[in-house]
């Protein structure tokens, strides 16, 4: 499948409020999958607090509104206050994709 958009979220996370930032990650994270347009979501953080976080959607209007989205909105504002040092947003469209897998019966690419 190509000719969809991600969401690239790269972060560094502060030490505050740990279990609140999780709580908050795992609702957003249910909360985006209900959402009109959304394909997936990848993630990772070191132990340092390094993170990426990449969403993929239909178009940018989905990304739109999950951006405007009213409980997004608010752990928006959170983060900014308490939970990251500083992040970075792209919007990419991506044209064009493959993967490869290993299986029992040998490599598979797509």
């Amino acid at each position: 499948m190509a000719g969809y958009y991600s969401v690239i979220f790269t972060s560094q996370r502060t030490t505050l409020d740990p279990e609140g930032y999780e709580e908050t990650a795992q609702r957003m994270t249910t909360l985006a999958a209900q959402q009109p347009g959304f394909l997936g979501m990848d993630n990772a953080r070191n132990d340092d607090g390094f993170g990426i976080t990449v969403s993929y959607w239909t178009d940018l209007e989905s990304i739109r509104c999950w951006r405007e989205q009213a409980e997004h909105l608010t752990a928006q504002h959170t983060g900014r206050e308490k939970w990251y040092e500083w992040f970075q947003l792209r919007v990419c469209r991506v044209e064009r994709e493959w993967s490869f897998q290993q299986t029992a019966d040998g490599p598979k690419q797509g």
